[in-house]
C-alpha cells in the first residue's frame, strides 16, 4: 500500500516519485484494481444524484458575469454553454451532501456550498481560457477557442474577468476561511503553469516535478473545493481532511487519465488535438514511464521535442512501451486512495456516488 502524506499542507513529492517508479516494476497481478468497488445494489449515478443541485448551474454562472459590453459578455459566456461535463461542480455538491449527512444527517446543500460549486467551475473555465492562450490552442470541447476567435489579448482579459467575477462570488460567501482555501487554488494554478514551463534532468526529480505540476494545475481546485464545502457543512477537521484527500487523489487520477487519452484517443473524440502535450514540449506520465524502456527519449525530453521528427518518434516509443498501462495503474492507485478516504464518512447514497465517480474517472474516454 502506498503511503500518502497525512497533512494537506505537506507534499512529499520525492516519496511519491519513488512510489511511482516502484509501480513500474510491480506485476499486473499485484496492481490495485478499483473495479467492482461499488456493488450493483449500491450503485448511484453521480450525475443523476447531483442533478437537482446543479439545475440552472450555467444560468447562475452567467448571472455572475454582469458585463455591459456585448463582446466581453459573449467571450465570457462562450464555454458556459451547458455542453461541458460539469465534473467539478458535481463532485463539490456530492461532497457537500456527504459531509452534511455525516455531520447532521441533512441531505440539503446549503446555498454557500452551491456557491462553491459555481465558483469552482468559473475558476476552472478561466484557467482553460488562459491555458489556450499560453498553448496557442485552436480547439476546445469540439469548437474553436476564445483566442482563435477574438485574439489572444482579449482572451486573456476574458479569463481575468471570469476570475474577478468568481472572486466577487467568493467574497459574498462571507467566510474568511473559505476565501483562504479557494484563493490557494488560484495561486496553485499560476505556480503549476510555471512548473510546466520547466523540466528536470534527473529522472526521479522529473517525475516529482510532473506530479507536483499535476496537483497544482488540476487537483488543487478539486481538493480545495471539496475542503471548502466540508468546512461549511461540518466543524470536524478530520472531515475536512477526508474531503481534501479525496479531491486531491481524484484530481491527480483525472489528469493522469487525461494524459493517457492524449495518446490513445483521436482528436475528434477528445474535442481537441491528439498528441497535443508532445507538440507543446511536455513530458507527461506515459512519456516518463516509456523513457525507462527507451532511454534515448531523455534527450528529446530535455529539448522539449523541438527537433523535426521528435514528436512522432516519442509517440511511437510511448505506444511501443507500457507507459500508457503504467500511467493507468498509477491512476488506479490514486482512485483507490480516494475511495479509502471517502469511505471514512457515514454511509450515504452521496458517499457511494463519490466512490462511483472514481470508477468513471478511470473508464472515461474523453
Amino acid at each position: 500500500m502506498c503511503h500518502f502524506p497525512q497533512r494537506s499542507s505537506v507534499w512529499s513529492f520525492p516519496k511519491l516519485c519513488s512510489i511511482s517508479w516502484r509501480f513500474y516494476h510491480t506485476s499486473t497481478a499485484h496492481m490495485c484494481s478499483c473495479s467492482k468497488t461499488v456493488s450493483d445494489e449500491k450503485y448511484q449515478d453521480p450525475f443523476q444524484l447531483g442533478r437537482k443541485d446543479l439545475k440552472n448551474l450555467y444560468e447562475d454562472i452567467k448571472k455572475e458575469l454582469l458585463v455591459s459590453t456585448a463582446e466581453l459578455r459573449e467571450m465570457c459566456e462562450y464555454y458556459f454553454d451547458g455542453k461541458g461535463k460539469a465534473f467539478r461542480p458535481m463532485i463539490v455538491v456530492l461532497m457537500a451532501r456527504a459531509c452534511n449527512i455525516h455531520h447532521s444527517n441533512s441531505r440539503e446543500v446549503q446555498a454557500s456550498q452551491r456557491s462553491v460549486a459555481i465558483i469552482a467551475e468559473m475558476i476552472h473555465t478561466a484557467s482553460l481560457v488562459h491555458d489556450d492562450v499560453i498553448d496557442d490552442a485552436n480547439s476546445r470541447r469540439g469548437k474553436m477557442t476564445v483566442n482563435q476567435i477574438w485574439g489572444e489579448r482579449k482572451a486573456v482579459l476574458a479569463g481575468d474577468f471570469i476570475l474577478s467575477a468568481a472572486s466577487l462570488a467568493l467574497a459574498r460567501i462571507g467566510n474568511t476561511t473559505i476565501i483562504s482555501v479557494l484563493t490557494q487554488v488560484i495561486e496553485d494554478l499560476v505556480r503549476g503553469e510555471f512548473l510546466q514551463l520547466g523540466s528536470k534532468e534527473n529522472e526521479n526529480e522529473r517525475f516529482a516535478h510532473y506530479l507536483e505540476k499535476t496537483f497544482k494545475k488540476t487537483a488543487s481546485l478539486i481538493a480545495n473545493s471539496c475542503k471548502a464545502v466540508s468546512i461549511l457543512g461540518c466543524p470536524d477537521p478530520k472531515v475536512h481532511e477526508i474531503a481534501y484527500q479525496y479531491g486531491k487523489n481524484v484530481g491527480i487520477a483525472f489528469q493522469l487519465i487525461d494524459d493517457v487519452l492524449d495518446f490513445t484517443s483521436s482528436a475528434d473524440h477528445l474535442g481537441k488535438p491528439a498528441a497535443a502535450d508532445l507538440k507543446l514540449g511536455l513530458a507527461t506520465g506515459p512519456v516518463l514511464f516509456a523513457c525507462r524502456q527507451f532511454p534515448e527519449m531523455n534527450a528529446m525530453i530535455m529539448r522539449r521535442f523541438s527537433k523535426p521528427g521528435d514528436v512522432e518518434r516519442a509517440r511511437k516509443y510511448v505506444l511501443q512501451s507500457d507507459g500508457v498501462q503504467q500511467t493507468t495503474y498509477l491512476a488506479q492507485r490514486y482512485c483507490h486512495e480516494a475511495t479509502r478516504e471517502i469511505s471514512k464518512l457515514r454511509p450515504s447514497p452521496e458517499r457511494e456516488a463519490l466512490i462511483q465517480l472514481t470508477e468513471m474517472v478511470l473508464m472515461r474516454d474523453k
